[in-house]
């Protein structure tokens, strides 16, 4: 390897480290932000029962079989979670009119109307954060992160 392209491959390493560092923070601070919205929807609410209660209602429904793909849980694990968000009045469960053995789930209106006022505060925060990106930059973070999800 030649001086030059050991220093690209340095400098690439350097960065590849300052992009894990800055996810490892983002993670960290998504969890801190999941914990905080959870108790504002309900103070029982756990921070599993929220991501699955803002898949439930942005889908419209959802059944215990597509949460436990989509999150990659063990069917238990989800069914305890339903359980726990119906006790608490988040979400209603009915027969599928096509399939009497799935239980289509969905919102309850106060837990949807929650929820629309959390999206709509974090937006704001959001935009506040990179209100000093170009939408060139926007649009170039974005396809980074969906790569990156795709991995």
């Amino acid at each position: 390897m030649i001086a030059s392209d050991a220093a690209v491959s340095q400098d690439v390493d350097t960065a590849l480290g300052d992009l894990q560092a800055h996810l490892n923070l983002i993670f960290a601070r998504t969890r801190s932000l999941w914990r905080e919205s959870a108790v504002r929807v309900h103070p029982d609410l756990t921070v599993g029962g929220y991501k699955l209660l803002t898949f439930i209602d942005r889908a419209g429904t959802a059944n215990a079989h597509e949460l436990a793909e989509r999150f990659e849980m063990d069917k238990s694990m989800v069914s305890r979670q339903v359980r726990m968000l119906e006790d608490l009045g988040l979400i209603e469960s009915r027969p599928d009119e096509r399939d009497g053995r799935l239980r289509v789930l969905s919102a309850m209106p106060a837990a949807s109307e929650a929820l629309v006022e959390l999206r709509r505060e974090h937006a704001t925060r959001l935009r506040a954060v990179i209100g000093e990106l170009t939408p060139d930059e926007v649009s170039a973070a974005s396809k980074a992160f969906r790569l990156l999800a795709e991995v």
